[in-house]
């Protein structure tokens, strides 16, 4: 079957889909199906190319808690859509493209970021560096490597937009839902470009820090997905108004607390080594207001060990606990959890004075809270 008779098919086969109660599961399910037949159509190209597909395919199917087609799916119901049906189905198929936008940009920002591992394992580049070596074949091991995650990554943003466009929605869904994708797209891209930017010119500014928070994350993972569901469903300015508010600062919110979690994260949970973000020399909020919080103070001592360890590919872990003794003393780590809570409270104020139908208005406070809990 041809990846864009999938929708069609389904419809058929699948009349009633309730996705409320187990969304991530019904998400897997549905990246599982579509996935099995790109890779079944990559083995007519090539059986070597089919094999990379496979990967693309179980790295996507093998992680992640599926943030952005929860936020397009709750965005989706705040505008009325049904929770079953065959237009529950296509809102289910678009939603679940996002996973393959996610896909694109890990295994990119992976290989930007020279990443080792990637929720415990071999990152994109790596594997198929270890895969070069161990077969003993021409040519260096990392260049094939980097080509490879490259490749895979744009194979992701194409089936993505593949996947969207063949869901199944109605053609006037499908022409409002092109603004948020497309801007969407655009602006993780452009966060990320600012993000290396920030590092090559060492701009250690609160205001750059929360510019690429915005634009990398807050866009990208929150506000622009829920605005994808709620332009499918059909939502009122005044919706789309409130659920924007709510998403850039939750969005920002999020991204706040994962910066935390680079840091100060269990690897156990984060699926990264301990201090990774510092070892990639990522110019953070946090990073940004201990280097603020230190020049004021005249605190030589601690702007030295902030400069030494950003960037050092070699940081060992006494080294990252000296580090977050600096981010505690000088009162960075307050200063992000006090933005956290006020982004947070900011988001859930927007939700309180919107008329938003249930269940989505108690489902979005939840997720609020969810995806900013430090232990979550």
């Amino acid at each position: 079957m041809h990846a864009q008779d999938l929708a069609v098919e389904q419809a058929v086969t699948e009349d009633v889909v309730t996705v409320d109660i187990d969304l991530p599961g019904h998400v897997q399910e549905t990246l599982a199906d579509y996935l099995e037949i790109r890779v079944t159509e990559c083995r007519g190209l090539d059986p070597a190319f089919a094999e990379a597909a496979r990967k693309l395919a179980r790295f996507v199917l093998d992680g992640g808690k599926r943030i952005r087609p929860t936020f397009a799916w709750w965005g989706w119901r705040a505008a009325g859509g049904s929770a079953e049906g065959p237009q529950a189905t296509a809102m289910l198929r678009a939603a679940s493209s996002l996973e393959l936008i996610q896909a694109c940009a890990l295994m990119h920002d992976d290989l930007i970021d020279a990443s080792d591992t990637r929720r415990g394992n071999p990152t994109v580049h790596v594997e198929f560096a270890e895969r070069h070596r161990s077969e003993h074949w021409d040519g260096s091991a990392r260049r094939f490597g980097t080509a490879a995650a490259v490749l895979l990554g744009d194979l992701a943003l194409t089936w993505a937009d593949d996947m969207m466009r063949s869901a199944g929605l109605p053609n006037d869904s499908m022409v409002r839902a092109l603004q948020p994708w497309q801007s969407m797209r655009t602006e993780v891209l452009a966060g990320q470009y600012l993000d290396i930017l920030g590092q090559a010119r060492g701009d250690e500014s609160p205001a750059s820090a929360l510019r690429i928070d915005e634009l990398k994350a807050a866009s990208y993972t929150v506000e622009r997905p829920l605005q994808f569901g709620a332009e499918i469903g059909g939502a009122d300015r005044a919706t789309l108004t409130a659920l924007s508010r709510f998403g850039a600062d939750l969005g920002v919110a999020f991204q706040l607390r994962d910066d935390l979690l680079g840091v100060f994260g269990d690897p156990e949970i984060t699926g990264k080594p301990a201090g990774d973000d510092l070892r990639e020399g990522k110019r953070t909020l946090l990073v940004a207001e201990a280097f603020t919080r230190a020049r004021q103070l005249g605190d030589d001592e601690s702007l030295g060990v902030l400069s030494s360890v950003l960037g050092d590919m070699e940081l060992t872990t006494a080294r990252v606990r000296q580090a977050r003794e600096v981010f505690e003393r000088l009162g960075a780590v307050r200063a992000v959890e006090e933005r956290i809570s006020e982004l947070t409270e900011e988001a859930m104020s927007t939700l309180r004075n919107t008329d938003l139908p249930e269940p989505a208005a108690t489902r979005l406070a939840e997720l609020a809270i969810a995806v900013t809990d430090r232990n979550a």
